[in-house]
């Protein structure tokens, strides 16, 4: 379930830069949320600089590439988590991008498992099917 979706001005950042993100991202969102690294999906959303401002001025205008972050996570998770995944996505764009810190702004989204789906099936119907074999599984 686990979605990054990492909104960036197109031209600004190397495409190394993006696999390295999108790679570093996966293998973050698997750690904080203890997820299998198959179910994680990670994203570059890419904008023209003049189809983005910054405090009112269009980067083609000399506004810095600030970038932006919303992951989804199912609702649920602890906020604990939930901060650890922002503080995480915010350290590896400054680490990788080379983004001032003070520009990164991000949003944690929880989605309520009736309203994601996976192969077509509603989350929560997945889920309980896959607690309900890990506990038949255990001796």
């Amino acid at each position: 379930m686990p979605v990054a979706h990492f909104h960036l001005v197109d031209g600004a950042y190397t495409a190394e830069q993006h696999r390295e993100l999108l790679t570093a991202a996966s293998r973050c969102y698997s750690e904080v949320l203890d997820s299998p690294m198959d179910r994680v999906r990670a994203f570059i959303v890419r904008y023209r600089p003049d189809d983005v401002a910054v405090a009112g001025t269009t980067v083609t205008d000399g506004a810095p590439a600030a970038p932006y972050f919303t992951a989804i996570v199912l609702a649920g998770r602890p906020a604990s988590q939930r901060q650890e995944l922002a503080a995480r996505f915010t350290d590896l764009i400054v680490d990788i991008l080379g983004a001032q810190r003070a520009l990164v702004r991000g949003q944690i989204i929880e989605v309520d498992p009736a309203n994601w789906a996976i192969a077509g099936t509603a989350a929560a119907t997945t889920r309980a099917g896959e607690i309900t074999a890990r506990a038949q599984a255990v001796p």
